[in-house]
């Protein structure tokens, strides 16, 4: 053997690289519910599920990174588009959007997946549908992930930011259908760019329905319900913002007595700087479900 043979023979062999993870599966999937078809994706597998909900007019696609990250720690996350939003039915009757109305469809999303429970969580409108399930059957909820809740303290900015949107809708159908229109013409292929035209793309007859049904009825469980939610729940709240009052979330955390709260940066830590509060929802979750 010559001295460069002899050399490569001796030379301490590299260490092997180590596995790259693979992306949990993703799988799209829709069910009936009271006549109307909702759709949703599953993120990863297992028994430990949490179910992600959106904020209002926004689609599930919010919540893909969040649940991407939940799946490769272990847990099968479903997000859900609930009715009038993204790929689900957009009906324009107005009396069939409500926050009760939401719960149902997350409790209908467990029965067709035969989850007997899971936590439940969501962004501002989402979050609301997650105390509806607590208060109409709190034993499908394991936990609640609340972030922004929309509560007593809202109100009037919420009327002031959305009513002029359902104004635009009932009278003006030609300034939606053209943002809709624009909206289409954007490139896809960021997850946040995805996100708002998304949400920009709307038509105006079942977002004029689901703005009057949403503004109108009732915009959370009251308070002498919420002092009744045992489930453990996390609650997320961030200050400087009208339509999440900080002072609501900090509320909200107070009224449950199995709550504890997180105070995020800003409205889009989770978003744009996800590290902390997807560390703080992973970990939570894992709670709420003990080896």
């Amino acid at each position: 053997m010559d001295q460069a043979a002899a050399a490569v023979a001796d030379a301490p062999s590299a260490e092997p690289a180590a596995p790259r993870k693979a992306r949990p599966i993703e799988l799209s999937g829709s069910f009936r519910h009271d006549g109307q078809r909702l759709c949703y994706t599953e993120f990863g597998s297992g028994d430990r599920v949490v179910v992600l909900m959106h904020g209002i007019m926004f689609t599930r696609r919010m919540h893909a990174p969040l649940a991407r990250r939940l799946a490769r720690a272990g847990f099968r996350v479903v997000t859900l588009d609930l009715l009038g939003h993204g790929d689900s039915d957009r009906p324009t009757q107005s009396w069939r959007y409500s926050m009760p109305a939401f719960g149902e469809q997350a409790v209908a999303l467990l029965d067709h997946l035969e989850v007997p429970d899971a936590v439940v969580g969501g962004t501002s409108l989402g979050a609301n549908v997650a105390l509806e399930v607590a208060v109409a059957a709190p034993s499908r909820a394991r936990g609640l992930v609340v972030e922004m809740p929309v509560l007593d303290n809202a109100i009037v900015a919420g009327l002031l930011t959305f009513a002029p949107l359902l104004f635009a809708a009932r009278f003006l159908p030609v300034t939606v259908r053209g943002v809709a229109l624009a909206a289409q013409l954007v490139p896809h292929g960021n997850q946040w760019v995805d996100v708002v035209t998304d949400t920009l793309s709307q038509q105006p007859a079942p977002m004029a329905a689901l703005l009057h049904g949403v503004l109108f009825g009732r915009v959370a469980p009251p308070k002498s319900a919420r002092r009744e939610i045992a489930t453990p729940a996390l609650v997320i709240g961030h200050e400087g913002d009208p339509i999440h009052p900080f002072g609501d979330a900090g509320s909200l955390a107070d009224d449950m007595p199995n709550a504890e709260f997180v105070h995020a940066r800003s409205p889009v830590e989770l978003r744009l700087d996800p590290t902390r509060l997807s560390a703080s929802i992973r970990d939570f979750a894992f709670r709420c479900y003990p080896a």
